[in-house]
This record gives structure tokens, sequence and C-alpha cells, in this order.
């Protein structure tokens, strides 16, 4: 592990760990019922890549982003260096820069380096084997921790939703956030936010399936990990 003071995605982080152990034993409620693909995820905030590898593990194709420093310096080594180690029947899993502070008409997702990027980027490669939408599922973990980050986290996951929805027909894709709570006041106006202005449905996951997950998992002491929670969003349907 890696943490260089300059970004929180450099660090394993809790609330990555309890996602990943939750998704170990509830992926499948997850998965469309049908479709001609894996199923399909992105992640935000990917961090070293835990939960990322741990769902490719289960056979999702995983698009795991994150901001250009965390790749360079600790997702991109990390995904690699474990990628000989997953099981026969993994889905892909690639990298991919999103910054959240790009505005979604800036995106492309016709670039093996990026999604969304501040810098300027070489010429794209052109891959026709980019991950892009419609994702089944969007996950993130331990991303909540400074209230400038919310709204454009918030406008990203509702751009994400909007063009899985769009380009696969169906209905809005669920949104898992994995959120330990060191700071209820900021956790609190992200969830309104969600609610009150971007539209989302906000539901918290029983904890008891959280325990079950964990505890099924690992044997850590419950204390280490109590004020851990996830969350369920979904981008509600228009209003009329």
């Amino acid at each position: 592990m890696l943490t260089d003071g300059v970004s929180n995605g450099t660090a394993l982080w809790l609330g990555g760990q309890c996602l990943a152990l939750y998704l170990l034993q509830m992926h499948t409620k997850y998965k469309p019922a049908s479709s001609s693909h894996p199923p399909r995820a992105i992640e935000l905030g990917s961090g070293i890549g835990l939960t990322a590898l741990a769902l490719s593990s289960l056979g999702w194709d995983v698009l795991a982003t994150d901001i250009s420093h965390v790749i360079s310096s600790v997702l991109e080594k990390n995904i690699k260096n474990n990628l000989p180690a997953l099981p026969m029947g993994s889905g892909l899993i690639q990298m991919r820069e999103l910054d959240w502070s790009v505005p979604p008409d800036k995106w492309t997702w016709d670039h093996e380096l990026a999604v969304a990027s501040p810098s300027a980027l070489p010429p794209a490669g052109g891959s026709s084997a980019l991950l892009r939408p419609p994702f089944d599922l969007i996950f993130s973990a331990d991303t909540v921790y400074a209230t400038e980050l919310v709204e454009p986290m918030l406008r990203t996951l509702h751009a994400l939703s909007t063009m899985s929805a769009s380009m696969s027909g169906h209905h809005f894709p669920p949104i898992l956030l994995c959120i330990e709570r060191r700071d209820p006041q900021l956790v609190d106006s992200l969830l309104a936010s969600a609610k009150d202005k971007w539209n989302f449905s906000v539901e918290r996951i029983p904890h008891k399936k959280i325990v079950k997950a964990v505890e099924k998992g690992v044997q850590w002491d419950r204390a280490e990990w109590e004020d851990v929670e996830i969350w369920k969003l979904r981008l509600h349907e228009s209003r009329s």
C-alpha cells in the first residue's frame, strides 16, 4: 500500500474492502436478467483497484476510473500485478482517467487513456474493445471526504446513469456507494443533494447484510468497521 499525502486514492481504505466483500456475496443481484454480453460495471475513484479486481474475478467486465495521479502511482501497477491471479472466467478490467471536474459534454469513450481529463491527451488509438456505456452497475467506495467533491461526483453519477439507460433502452442502473461515516454532516449533505437536486432514489442497504458479508469473508473486530454504510442510489424515471 502507498499513501503519499497527495491523494486519498493511493491508500487502501476500509470502505473498499467492505464493498468488495459485499459484492462477493451479492453481485448476482445486480446482474441484468438477460444480456448479450457479460455484466458491465464502472467504478469511480478506484484507488488501488481492490473492489474492481474483486468484481472482475466474479465474471464482470469492469472499468476502473480515477484521476491521473492515482492511476500512474498505484492503480495501473496493482491491476497489472494482480491480473495473473484472477480465476478462469473473470471479466475484463480496464483503467481510464475520469476526472469529475470535467463536464459530461466534454467526455469521450473512444480514448484508451481517459474518459474525462482536464489535460490534453495524445491522439486516441481508436480501440473498439474499450469498455463504455451501457453499464449495469456503478459503484464507488471511500470517495466522499470533501464538500467540494459532492456536486461533481453527483453530476458524474447522473451522467453515467443517463447514458447507460439511453444506450441500453432499459431502466437506470443501480449505484452502490460505500461510505465510512467519518463526517456525518458531509454524508447527510451528499445524500440530501442526491435526492433533492439530482433526482436519485436513496436507500440504505440493511446493515445486517453488510455484517453477514464481512463476517463470512474475514474475521475482523466489528468495532473496526461498524461505521461503514452502503447506499443504493438509482435515478428516477423522468417526472411528468
